[in-house]
Protein backbone atom coordinates (compact mmCIF):
# COMPACT_ATOMS: atom_id res chain seq x y z
CA UNK A 1 0.00 0.00 0.00
CA UNK A 2 3.02 2.12 0.09
CA UNK A 3 3.19 5.38 -2.02
CA UNK A 4 5.27 5.91 -4.88
CA UNK A 5 7.02 9.75 -5.86
CA UNK A 6 4.79 11.87 -7.41
CA UNK A 7 6.82 13.30 -9.98
CA UNK A 8 6.49 15.91 -12.35
CA UNK A 9 5.70 13.09 -15.11
CA UNK A 10 2.79 12.08 -13.82
CA UNK A 11 1.49 15.87 -14.17
CA UNK A 12 2.34 15.10 -18.16
CA UNK A 13 -1.28 14.23 -20.11
CA UNK A 14 -1.80 11.06 -21.31
CA UNK A 15 -0.69 10.54 -24.50
CA UNK A 16 -3.54 7.91 -25.41
CA UNK A 17 -5.70 10.87 -26.65
CA UNK A 18 -9.11 10.09 -26.00
CA UNK A 19 -10.48 13.61 -24.60
CA UNK A 20 -9.75 17.17 -24.87
CA UNK A 21 -13.00 18.68 -23.29
CA UNK A 22 -13.39 19.77 -19.62
CA UNK A 23 -13.87 17.95 -16.68
CA UNK A 24 -17.70 17.55 -16.24
CA UNK A 25 -19.37 18.31 -12.69
CA UNK A 26 -21.95 15.72 -11.92
CA UNK A 27 -24.88 16.23 -9.21
CA UNK A 28 -26.06 13.10 -7.40
CA UNK A 29 -29.96 13.07 -6.75
CA UNK A 30 -30.83 11.99 -3.53
CA UNK A 31 -34.48 12.79 -3.17
CA UNK A 32 -36.95 9.92 -2.20
CA UNK A 33 -39.84 10.80 -4.81
CA UNK A 34 -39.50 11.68 -8.38
CA UNK A 35 -40.97 15.19 -7.41
CA UNK A 36 -38.18 15.83 -5.28
CA UNK A 37 -35.55 14.71 -7.75
CA UNK A 38 -37.43 16.87 -10.60
CA UNK A 39 -36.79 19.79 -7.71
CA UNK A 40 -32.98 18.66 -7.16
CA UNK A 41 -32.70 18.55 -10.79
CA UNK A 42 -33.51 22.65 -11.58
CA UNK A 43 -31.66 23.18 -8.66
CA UNK A 44 -28.55 21.59 -9.81
CA UNK A 45 -29.16 23.59 -12.92
CA UNK A 46 -28.80 27.42 -11.05
CA UNK A 47 -25.59 25.98 -9.52
CA UNK A 48 -23.91 25.34 -12.75
CA UNK A 49 -23.55 21.41 -12.81
CA UNK A 50 -22.96 19.69 -16.48
CA UNK A 51 -25.16 16.44 -15.83
CA UNK A 52 -27.32 14.64 -12.85
CA UNK A 53 -26.85 11.60 -11.33
CA UNK A 54 -30.68 10.05 -11.06
CA UNK A 55 -29.88 7.96 -7.74
CA UNK A 56 -33.16 5.33 -8.18
CA UNK A 57 -32.03 2.85 -5.29
CA UNK A 58 -32.95 6.50 -3.14
CA UNK A 59 -36.45 6.58 -4.89
CA UNK A 60 -39.40 5.05 -2.71
CA UNK A 61 -42.23 2.68 -4.27
CA UNK A 62 -40.07 3.14 -7.92
CA UNK A 63 -42.74 2.37 -10.62
CA UNK A 64 -39.57 2.10 -13.73
CA UNK A 65 -41.60 2.53 -16.52
CA UNK A 66 -43.62 5.77 -15.36
CA UNK A 67 -40.40 7.62 -13.00
CA UNK A 68 -37.78 6.87 -15.39
CA UNK A 69 -40.06 8.41 -18.20
CA UNK A 70 -40.42 11.44 -15.90
CA UNK A 71 -37.02 11.81 -14.78
CA UNK A 72 -35.59 11.17 -17.74
CA UNK A 73 -37.68 13.78 -20.20
CA UNK A 74 -38.29 16.29 -17.90
CA UNK A 75 -34.63 16.47 -16.55
CA UNK A 76 -33.00 19.93 -17.79
CA UNK A 77 -29.65 18.58 -17.88
CA UNK A 78 -27.94 15.76 -18.94
CA UNK A 79 -28.67 11.99 -17.21
CA UNK A 80 -26.76 9.34 -15.31
CA UNK A 81 -28.68 6.60 -14.24
CA UNK A 82 -27.14 4.72 -11.35
CA UNK A 83 -29.42 1.89 -9.85
CA UNK A 84 -26.98 1.00 -6.85
CA UNK A 85 -27.15 -2.35 -4.39
CA UNK A 86 -26.14 -2.78 -0.85
CA UNK A 87 -23.60 -5.33 -2.34
CA UNK A 88 -21.54 -1.87 -3.92
CA UNK A 89 -22.70 0.82 -1.42
CA UNK A 90 -26.19 1.81 -2.55
CA UNK A 91 -29.28 1.28 -0.93
CA UNK A 92 -31.29 -1.43 -3.40
CA UNK A 93 -31.88 -4.83 -2.09
CA UNK A 94 -34.27 -6.49 -4.49
CA UNK A 95 -34.20 -8.45 -7.01
CA UNK A 96 -30.89 -8.37 -9.40
CA UNK A 97 -32.68 -9.19 -12.86
CA UNK A 98 -34.96 -6.64 -12.11
CA UNK A 99 -32.77 -3.83 -11.15
CA UNK A 100 -30.56 -4.56 -14.39
CA UNK A 101 -33.70 -4.05 -16.43
CA UNK A 102 -34.32 -0.81 -15.48
CA UNK A 103 -31.06 0.65 -16.29
CA UNK A 104 -31.79 -1.21 -20.06
CA UNK A 105 -35.20 0.68 -19.92
CA UNK A 106 -33.19 4.45 -18.84
CA UNK A 107 -30.80 3.45 -21.87
CA UNK A 108 -33.86 3.01 -24.06
CA UNK A 109 -35.39 6.57 -22.52
CA UNK A 110 -32.67 8.07 -23.67
CA UNK A 111 -30.26 8.40 -20.36
CA UNK A 112 -26.93 9.87 -21.75
CA UNK A 113 -24.90 7.31 -18.81
CA UNK A 114 -25.94 4.13 -16.90
CA UNK A 115 -23.12 3.20 -14.12
CA UNK A 116 -22.81 -0.45 -13.85
CA UNK A 117 -21.09 -2.18 -11.23
CA UNK A 118 -17.93 -4.30 -12.22
CA UNK A 119 -19.25 -7.45 -11.01
CA UNK A 120 -22.40 -7.87 -12.99
CA UNK A 121 -20.82 -5.41 -16.17
CA UNK A 122 -19.70 -8.28 -18.81
CA UNK A 123 -23.24 -10.42 -18.45
CA UNK A 124 -24.87 -6.84 -18.41
CA UNK A 125 -22.67 -5.28 -21.56
CA UNK A 126 -23.55 -8.46 -23.53
CA UNK A 127 -27.15 -8.39 -23.41
CA UNK A 128 -26.96 -5.06 -24.85
CA UNK A 129 -24.31 -5.24 -27.69
CA UNK A 130 -25.59 -3.73 -30.29
CA UNK A 131 -28.26 -2.01 -28.78
CA UNK A 132 -26.63 0.85 -27.51
CA UNK A 133 -27.96 4.08 -28.65
CA UNK A 134 -25.63 7.14 -30.33
CA UNK A 135 -24.25 9.43 -27.61
CA UNK A 136 -24.99 6.83 -24.61
CA UNK A 137 -22.21 5.59 -22.59
CA UNK A 138 -21.83 2.89 -19.81
CA UNK A 139 -20.14 4.06 -16.86
CA UNK A 140 -18.55 0.37 -15.19
CA UNK A 141 -17.88 1.04 -11.52
CA UNK A 142 -15.72 -0.17 -8.98
CA UNK A 143 -15.74 0.97 -4.93
CA UNK A 144 -13.49 0.20 -2.14
CA UNK A 145 -14.86 1.25 0.78
CA UNK A 146 -11.66 0.38 2.33
CA UNK A 147 -8.40 1.22 1.40
CA UNK A 148 -6.59 2.68 -2.12
CA UNK A 149 -4.63 -0.43 -3.25
CA UNK A 150 -1.12 -0.07 -4.88
CA UNK A 151 -0.69 1.54 -8.14
CA UNK A 152 -0.27 -2.07 -9.69
CA UNK A 153 -3.63 -3.46 -8.73
CA UNK A 154 -5.77 -0.10 -9.64
CA UNK A 155 -3.90 -0.50 -12.99
CA UNK A 156 -4.89 -4.05 -13.18
CA UNK A 157 -8.56 -2.81 -12.43
CA UNK A 158 -8.99 -0.69 -14.80
CA UNK A 159 -7.61 -3.43 -17.24
CA UNK A 160 -10.79 -5.29 -15.81
CA UNK A 161 -13.33 -2.69 -16.37
CA UNK A 162 -12.20 -1.90 -19.77
CA UNK A 163 -12.37 -5.54 -20.92
CA UNK A 164 -16.06 -5.14 -20.30
CA UNK A 165 -16.42 -2.99 -22.88
CA UNK A 166 -16.99 0.16 -20.73
CA UNK A 167 -17.10 3.34 -22.37
CA UNK A 168 -16.07 5.16 -19.27
CA UNK A 169 -13.82 3.74 -15.85
CA UNK A 170 -14.72 4.60 -12.38
CA UNK A 171 -12.34 3.76 -9.58
CA UNK A 172 -13.72 4.66 -6.30
CA UNK A 173 -11.17 3.93 -3.20
CA UNK A 174 -10.98 4.97 0.54
CA UNK A 175 -8.12 7.14 1.46
CA UNK A 176 -6.54 6.19 4.91
CA UNK A 177 -3.57 8.40 4.23
CA UNK A 178 -3.66 12.15 1.81
CA UNK A 179 -1.02 10.07 0.05
CA UNK A 180 -3.23 7.30 -1.06
CA UNK A 181 -4.60 9.80 -4.15
CA UNK A 182 -1.03 9.81 -5.47
CA UNK A 183 -2.12 6.49 -6.99
CA UNK A 184 -5.40 7.66 -8.44
CA UNK A 185 -3.94 10.52 -10.16
CA UNK A 186 -1.59 8.34 -11.92
CA UNK A 187 -3.61 6.05 -13.21
CA UNK A 188 -6.05 8.67 -14.37
CA UNK A 189 -3.20 10.43 -16.52
CA UNK A 190 -2.14 7.31 -17.64
CA UNK A 191 -5.45 5.16 -18.14
CA UNK A 192 -6.08 4.50 -22.08
CA UNK A 193 -9.84 5.26 -21.59
CA UNK A 194 -12.07 7.79 -20.17
CA UNK A 195 -11.88 7.42 -16.05
CA UNK A 196 -13.37 8.95 -13.16
CA UNK A 197 -10.85 8.62 -10.67
CA UNK A 198 -12.19 9.06 -6.69
CA UNK A 199 -10.79 8.76 -3.63
CA UNK A 200 -13.74 8.97 -0.75
CA UNK A 201 -13.56 10.09 2.56
CA UNK A 202 -12.04 13.93 3.75
CA UNK A 203 -8.39 12.97 3.65
CA UNK A 204 -9.57 12.14 -0.51
CA UNK A 205 -11.27 15.36 -0.91
CA UNK A 206 -7.79 16.66 -3.40
CA UNK A 207 -8.55 13.60 -5.80
CA UNK A 208 -12.23 15.22 -6.67
CA UNK A 209 -10.94 19.03 -6.73
CA UNK A 210 -7.97 18.37 -8.90
CA UNK A 211 -10.19 15.64 -11.33
CA UNK A 212 -9.62 18.66 -14.36
CA UNK A 213 -5.55 18.86 -13.60
CA UNK A 214 -5.41 15.01 -14.07
CA UNK A 215 -8.17 14.68 -16.77
CA UNK A 216 -10.43 13.40 -15.02
CA UNK A 217 -14.08 12.68 -16.98
CA UNK A 218 -16.20 13.45 -14.52
CA UNK A 219 -16.45 14.57 -10.76
CA UNK A 220 -19.32 14.89 -8.02
CA UNK A 221 -20.94 17.38 -5.77
CA UNK A 222 -23.52 17.43 -3.63
CA UNK A 223 -26.56 19.86 -3.71
CA UNK A 224 -26.03 20.32 -0.35
CA UNK A 225 -23.62 19.36 2.76
CA UNK A 226 -26.18 16.90 4.29
CA UNK A 227 -27.18 15.27 0.82
CA UNK A 228 -23.69 13.05 0.09
CA UNK A 229 -23.77 9.74 -2.06
CA UNK A 230 -20.32 8.91 -1.39
CA UNK A 231 -18.07 9.60 1.76
CA UNK A 232 -15.67 13.34 1.52
CA UNK A 233 -18.15 14.26 -1.41
CA UNK A 234 -17.95 18.37 -1.52
CA UNK A 235 -21.02 20.29 -2.50
CA UNK A 236 -21.07 21.82 -5.95
CA UNK A 237 -21.75 25.03 -5.02
CA UNK A 238 -18.06 24.75 -3.15
CA UNK A 239 -16.69 23.43 -6.35
CA UNK A 240 -17.21 26.16 -8.48
CA UNK A 241 -17.21 28.89 -5.64
CA UNK A 242 -14.51 27.93 -3.31
CA UNK A 243 -12.05 25.94 -5.72
CA UNK A 244 -12.79 27.68 -8.67
CA UNK A 245 -13.37 24.31 -10.46
CA UNK A 246 -13.89 25.62 -13.89
CA UNK A 247 -10.61 27.58 -13.72
CA UNK A 248 -8.40 24.24 -12.82
CA UNK A 249 -6.37 22.65 -15.97
CA UNK A 250 -3.27 20.17 -15.98
CA UNK A 251 -1.04 23.07 -16.01
CA UNK A 252 -2.81 24.93 -12.48
CA UNK A 253 -0.43 24.88 -9.56
CA UNK A 254 -1.69 23.54 -6.26
CA UNK A 255 -0.76 25.14 -2.50
CA UNK A 256 -2.46 24.33 0.34
CA UNK A 257 -2.73 24.37 4.19
CA UNK A 258 -0.87 21.06 5.84
CA UNK A 259 -2.97 20.42 8.93
CA UNK A 260 -4.63 17.94 11.28
CA UNK A 261 -7.59 19.03 11.75
CA UNK A 262 -7.55 21.50 8.86
CA UNK A 263 -11.33 21.55 7.46
CA UNK A 264 -11.77 24.11 9.73
CA UNK A 265 -9.27 26.88 7.62
CA UNK A 266 -10.54 29.83 5.97
CA UNK A 267 -7.52 29.82 3.95
CA UNK A 268 -8.73 28.49 0.60
CA UNK A 269 -11.83 31.25 0.78
CA UNK A 270 -9.31 33.82 1.17
CA UNK A 271 -6.69 32.58 -1.73
CA UNK A 272 -8.73 30.89 -4.01
CA UNK A 273 -10.92 34.29 -4.37
CA UNK A 274 -7.69 36.29 -4.84
CA UNK A 275 -6.10 33.74 -7.47
CA UNK A 276 -9.42 34.53 -9.30
CA UNK A 277 -8.83 38.27 -8.57
CA UNK A 278 -5.46 38.62 -10.10
CA UNK A 279 -5.68 36.01 -12.82
CA UNK A 280 -3.47 33.40 -10.93
CA UNK A 281 -3.50 29.66 -12.46
CA UNK A 282 -3.51 28.43 -9.52
CA UNK A 283 -5.73 26.47 -6.34
CA UNK A 284 -5.69 26.07 -2.32
CA UNK A 285 -6.82 23.27 -1.16
CA UNK A 286 -6.89 22.12 2.40
CA UNK A 287 -4.33 19.30 2.93
CA UNK A 288 -5.10 16.98 5.58
CA UNK A 289 -1.78 15.68 6.35
CA UNK A 290 -1.21 13.11 8.91
CA UNK A 291 2.56 12.36 8.38
CA UNK A 292 4.50 15.77 6.59
CA UNK A 293 7.44 13.61 5.62
CA UNK A 294 5.36 11.42 3.82
CA UNK A 295 3.40 14.23 2.15
CA UNK A 296 6.63 16.09 0.90
CA UNK A 297 8.30 12.77 -0.44
CA UNK A 298 4.96 11.43 -1.81
CA UNK A 299 4.39 14.72 -3.88
CA UNK A 300 7.27 15.90 -5.24
CA UNK A 301 6.45 17.66 -8.46
CA UNK A 302 7.06 21.24 -8.51
CA UNK A 303 4.08 22.07 -8.80
CA UNK A 304 1.98 20.10 -6.71
CA UNK A 305 2.31 21.48 -2.98
CA UNK A 306 4.27 24.70 -4.47
CA UNK A 307 3.64 26.49 -1.64
CA UNK A 308 1.89 25.55 1.41
CA UNK A 309 0.64 27.24 4.80
CA UNK A 310 1.62 24.82 7.80
CA UNK A 311 -1.09 24.54 11.28
CA UNK A 312 -0.64 22.34 14.00
CA UNK A 313 0.49 19.61 14.59
CA UNK A 314 3.23 19.81 11.73
CA UNK A 315 4.66 23.51 12.48
CA UNK A 316 7.58 21.55 14.33
CA UNK A 317 7.62 18.46 12.44
CA UNK A 318 7.82 19.75 9.37
CA UNK A 319 11.53 21.32 9.55
CA UNK A 320 13.27 17.59 9.13
CA UNK A 321 11.39 17.61 5.59
CA UNK A 322 12.91 21.31 4.97
CA UNK A 323 16.19 21.70 2.76
CA UNK A 324 16.57 25.39 3.81
CA UNK A 325 15.10 27.00 6.54
CA UNK A 326 15.02 30.73 7.17
CA UNK A 327 17.36 32.07 10.22
CA UNK A 328 14.60 33.31 12.23
CA UNK A 329 12.38 29.89 11.80
CA UNK A 330 15.13 28.31 12.78
CA UNK A 331 15.76 30.03 15.47
CA UNK A 332 11.98 29.80 17.32
CA UNK A 333 11.91 25.88 16.23
CA UNK A 334 8.86 26.09 14.38
CA UNK A 335 7.24 27.00 10.72
CA UNK A 336 4.24 27.77 9.01
CA UNK A 337 5.31 28.98 5.56
CA UNK A 338 7.06 26.45 2.77
CA UNK A 339 8.02 27.36 -0.79
CA UNK A 340 8.91 24.76 -2.79
CA UNK A 341 11.72 26.15 -5.29
CA UNK A 342 11.63 25.33 -9.52
CA UNK A 343 14.11 22.73 -8.58
CA UNK A 344 12.05 21.09 -6.60
CA UNK A 345 13.74 21.72 -3.13
CA UNK A 346 11.46 23.08 -0.07
CA UNK A 347 12.29 26.49 1.63
CA UNK A 348 10.60 26.99 5.05
CA UNK A 349 9.75 30.48 6.79
CA UNK A 350 8.06 31.75 10.05
CA UNK A 351 5.90 34.40 9.65
CA UNK A 352 3.48 33.76 12.71
CA UNK A 353 5.55 35.95 14.71
CA UNK A 354 4.93 39.07 12.55
CA UNK A 355 1.58 39.10 12.10
CA UNK A 356 0.44 37.94 15.65
CA UNK A 357 2.84 40.51 17.26
CA UNK A 358 1.52 43.56 14.94
CA UNK A 359 -2.25 42.22 14.97
CA UNK A 360 -1.41 42.55 19.73
CA UNK A 361 0.77 45.78 19.14
CA UNK A 362 -2.55 47.48 17.23
CA UNK A 363 -4.61 46.45 19.55
CA UNK A 364 -2.77 48.00 22.73
CA UNK A 365 -2.45 51.45 20.54
CA UNK A 366 -6.19 51.34 19.89
CA UNK A 367 -6.44 51.41 24.13
CA UNK A 368 -3.68 54.26 23.80
CA UNK A 369 -0.60 51.94 25.63
CA UNK A 370 1.48 53.72 24.01
CA UNK A 371 5.48 53.99 23.99
CA UNK A 372 6.50 56.65 22.34
CA UNK A 373 9.82 55.26 19.94
CA UNK A 374 9.10 51.98 20.91
CA UNK A 375 6.79 48.98 20.59
CA UNK A 376 4.14 49.25 23.02
CA UNK A 377 4.85 45.96 24.24
CA UNK A 378 8.09 46.85 26.13
CA UNK A 379 9.01 46.52 29.10
CA UNK A 380 5.09 44.83 29.36
CA UNK A 381 4.36 41.14 30.98
CA UNK A 382 3.64 38.68 28.11
CA UNK A 383 2.60 35.23 28.86
CA UNK A 384 1.94 32.58 26.43
CA UNK A 385 -0.05 29.57 27.23
CA UNK A 386 1.51 26.48 25.53
CA UNK A 387 5.48 25.83 24.24
CA UNK A 388 4.08 24.47 20.93
CA UNK A 389 4.84 25.53 17.26
CA UNK A 390 1.97 29.09 17.64
CA UNK A 391 3.69 29.52 21.08
CA UNK A 392 7.34 29.71 19.88
CA UNK A 393 6.37 31.97 17.55
CA UNK A 394 4.72 34.60 19.94
CA UNK A 395 7.41 34.38 22.38
CA UNK A 396 10.12 35.14 19.71
CA UNK A 397 8.56 37.98 18.54
CA UNK A 398 7.15 39.40 21.79
CA UNK A 399 10.79 39.04 23.32
CA UNK A 400 12.17 41.05 20.12
CA UNK A 401 10.12 43.92 21.07
CA UNK A 402 11.19 44.22 24.53
CA UNK A 403 8.63 42.33 26.17
CA UNK A 404 9.22 40.19 29.45
CA UNK A 405 8.31 36.82 28.14
CA UNK A 406 6.14 33.71 30.20
CA UNK A 407 6.10 31.02 28.53
CA UNK A 408 3.91 28.19 30.30
CA UNK A 409 2.79 24.87 29.10
CA UNK A 410 1.52 21.55 30.62
CA UNK A 411 4.71 19.51 30.97
CA UNK A 412 8.25 20.02 30.48
CA UNK A 413 8.77 17.89 27.59
CA UNK A 414 8.63 20.60 24.98
CA UNK A 415 10.72 23.03 26.04
CA UNK A 416 11.37 26.48 23.90
CA UNK A 417 13.73 26.19 21.32
CA UNK A 418 17.74 27.18 22.15
CA UNK A 419 17.30 30.80 21.11
CA UNK A 420 15.32 31.01 24.50
CA UNK A 421 17.84 31.68 27.24
CA UNK A 422 15.75 30.62 29.95
CA UNK A 423 16.56 32.36 33.38
CA UNK A 424 14.08 30.33 35.52
CA UNK A 425 12.22 27.43 35.36
CA UNK A 426 9.76 25.92 37.83
CA UNK A 427 6.34 24.90 38.27
CA UNK A 428 3.99 27.62 38.19
CA UNK A 429 0.37 26.74 39.21
CA UNK A 430 -1.49 28.83 36.87
CA UNK A 431 -5.44 28.55 36.09
CA UNK A 432 -6.68 29.30 32.77
CA UNK A 433 -10.33 28.87 32.70
CA UNK A 434 -10.39 26.38 35.59
CA UNK A 435 -7.59 24.36 33.93
CA UNK A 436 -3.86 23.84 35.54
CA UNK A 437 -1.32 25.14 32.82
CA UNK A 438 2.01 23.29 34.56
CA UNK A 439 5.74 24.64 34.16
CA UNK A 440 6.63 27.61 32.33
CA UNK A 441 9.89 29.64 31.73
CA UNK A 442 10.65 33.07 32.50
CA UNK A 443 12.79 34.61 29.58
Amino acid sequence: MGSVPFTTSDLQTSTSGFRSSPTLLCTPLMGTTVDQMLIEMRKAKEIGADLVEIRLDCLRNFNPHQDLQILIKQSPLPTLVTYRPVWEGGQYEGDESKRQDALRLAMQLGAHYIDVELEVAHDFNSSILGKKPDNFKIIVSSHNFHNTPSAEAIGNLVARIQATGADIAKIATTALDITDCARIFQITVHSQIPIIGIVMGERGLISRILSPKFGGYLTYGALEAGAISAPGQPTAKDLLDLYNFRLIRPDTKVYGIIGKPVGHSKSPLLFNASYKSVGLNAVYLHFLVDDVEKFFNTYSAVDFASGCSCTIPHKEAALKCMDEIDPIAKKIGAINNIVRRPDGTLTAFNTDYIGAISAIEDGLRGLNVVSPGASPLAGKLFVVLGAGGAGKSLAYGAAQKGARVVVANRTFGNTPSPFFHCQKQRELRLWTSERLVGPYWVL
